[in-house]
């Protein structure tokens, strides 16, 4: 993709990565829409010189409402990139199951509404490209990470699903997954978090990937080395390995919020 020349909607874009990545593609010439649910926060961002429209991914009808609106902002849509999402610790004592519910409505559905947002007129224009924000938690269960972990996980097999039924229709599938950013929801984990890279360098990590096509888009490179790993280790070991994390209190897992 030739991002000089693109029409982007990033989803998520209110701080963090999604922040960072619409400045990125603003920077590199894109013609830029972003939304989260902070209309302010998202208006900073945009420093005007992008396409704000605040939308709530959880909500159906206005997040493919709001896709209609940016496609008749920017004269048409060239790329997606479905960034919103949430974390927060999960703890099996104190089991909370509207915590669970609330990251699988958040980062699996809200991927899903924005996917109804682009999806269609994608496939009439016969063209299109989407990038789903994963994470390596999903690449295996960690502890602390079940709610997170299970609706990154289930965003892997997604965006892999889509690949391959939407790429023999001219629609591009890229998933990103990163390792740890420094952003808002990050701060305030208490848990060490190994190759942590900023907002900045993820940005043109993701931009690089996008405009080389890649199927996957994951970083920093040791992180993406460790995690492809671990995806090796047997069930067993890696049992073993997690449960001495889960006594240490050394659980947790990647993860981005804006939106």
């Amino acid at each position: 993709m030739d991002i000089a020349t693109a029409r982007v909607w990033v989803t998520g874009a209110s701080s963090g990565i999604g922040a960072a990545l619409a400045r990125e593609l603003a920077d590199r010439g894109a013609r830029v829409a972003i939304s989260a649910r902070d209309a302010e926060r998202l208006t900073a961002v945009a420093a005007g010189r992008m396409h704000v429209q605040p939308v709530d991914v959880t909500d159906r009808a206005a997040t493919v409402a709001a896709g209609a609106a940016v496609r008749e902002a920017l004269g048409g849509l060239d790329l997606a990139v479905l960034n919103a999402g949430t974390w927060s610790q999960f703890h099996v004592e104190q089991w909370d199951s509207q915590a669970f519910a609330d990251h699988l409505q958040v980062n699996l559905m809200g991927t899903v509404h924005s996917l109804e947002a682009v999806v269609p007129a994608m496939l009439a224009a016969g063209h299109g490209q989407i990038a789903g924000m994963a994470s390596v938690a999903g690449y295996r269960g960690i502890p602390g990470s079940e709610a997170y972990g299970a609706s990154k996980a289930a965003l892997l097999n997604l965006l892999e699903s889509l690949r391959a039924s939407l790429g023999v229709r001219g629609i591009v599938v890229q998933t990103i997954s990163p390792g740890f950013v420094r952003t808002p929801m990050t701060d305030r984990n208490r848990f060490p978090m190994p190759f942590m890279v900023e907002p900045e360098q993820a940005a043109r990590s993701i931009a690089d990937g996008i405009a080389k096509g890649k199927a996957e888009i994951v970083f920093p490179a040791p992180m993406m080395v460790a995690m492809k790993l671990a995806r090796l280790v047997p069930v067993r070991p890696w049992t073993a390995l997690t449960a001495v994390l889960a006594r240490r209190g050394l659980h947790g897992g990647p993860a981005n919020r804006a939106g």
